[in-house]
């Protein structure tokens, strides 16, 4: 098993501890702040997903933002950055500038890394650190650490019960229709976007796989000329009302997970992305081109 597939396993304990240190860490956003949330690749997709939830709690005004396209003159109350490694160059030069003119929070997987004096709070997730290039655990962990935060979510599930359906995602075995395609998109809805943005990078990094992935309802819009037989196309939550049979007609495989916590069904697709990457001879702990932190000249 590689050192991906063996962290990829222990999610649903580890959101279990997030949910359970949410509830005792004091520099989360507070109800009724304006905030944004930034960081980069993986990162900055959670921060979307984070974005949409604390909205749909009714918390306040939430935007997200790559780091390197952060809009530094605009006024927030509180900004959130999410950086695994603490050495992103991009992450510590945003928190460098805005340090003194907005409280801001990171989330880190190692203490013992520059962010710990960037920011103004920080909260260490090293229980859901990891080794590999590609991240699983620690992405999904500073998610329900955040989502557990925002307390009740109308339509969402509780992080521990999201816990129990990742238990799920692990021994559900993968349908061949996903491991035979030559090709996959990702659809997501509200929150789920940012899922479905994180599961076709995870397919891109590991396994150098063909994929993309929109907004749900913008598949209809130009991307659903690429669906056909081979072609898998999967939705986070709730496909719009036609989708699934729209992308049948056109010969694609729709694929959907009723009743599993989105959270949980990204990670089937983690799952894929191993097993896939195993399958065409990569090895997904050493992906192409790829470092687990990218750390940049002075910019």
């Amino acid at each position: 098993m590689s050192r991906t597939a063996e962290e990829t396993a222990t999610q649903p304990d580890c959101w279990r501890r997030a949910a359970d240190a949410a509830g005792t860490f004091d520099g989360l956003p507070r109800p009724g702040e304006r905030v944004a949330v930034t960081g980069c690749g993986t990162s900055w997709f959670m921060a979307i997903a984070y974005a949409a939830l604390r909205e749909a709690a009714g918390q306040g005004e939430t935007d997200a933002f790559a780091s390197s396209e952060f809009p530094t003159g605009r006024a927030y109350d509180r900004v959130v950055a999410i950086t695994r490694s603490g050495t992103t160059t991009e992450v510590l030069h945003l928190l460098g500038e805005l340090r003194r003119t907005v409280p801001t929070l990171a989330l880190t997987g190692d203490p013992k890394t520059p962010v710990m004096e960037a920011a103004n709070a920080v909260a260490v997730l090293d229980w859901a650190d990891e080794e590999s290039v590609v991240q699983t655990r620690f992405a999904t962990t500073a998610l329900a650490f955040l989502r557990a935060g925002l307390g009740d979510i109308p339509g969402v599930k509780p992080v521990p019960e999201a816990a129990a359906d990742a238990e799920e995602a692990l021994t559900t075995p993968l349908p061949p229709a996903l491991l035979t395609a030559e090709q996959w998109t990702f659809l997501g809805r509200g929150w789920t976007y940012g899922l479905a943005l994180e599961a076709a990078l995870k397919m891109r990094e590991a396994a150098g796989a063909w994929t993309e992935a929109y907004p749900a309802m913008e598949y209809r819009h130009g991307p659903i000329a690429i669906t056909g037989p081979g072609r898998v196309t999967w939705t986070f939550g709730t496909p719009p009302e036609g989708l699934t049979a729209d992308v049948t007609r056109a010969g694609g495989t729709p694929i959907t997970h009723p009743g599993l916590d989105p959270l949980a069904a990204l990670v089937h697709a983690q799952r894929l992305a191993v097993t896939v990457s195993e399958s065409r001879g990569h090895n997904p702990d050493h992906p192409r081109n790829l470092t687990r932190s990218v750390i940049l000249p002075d910019l």
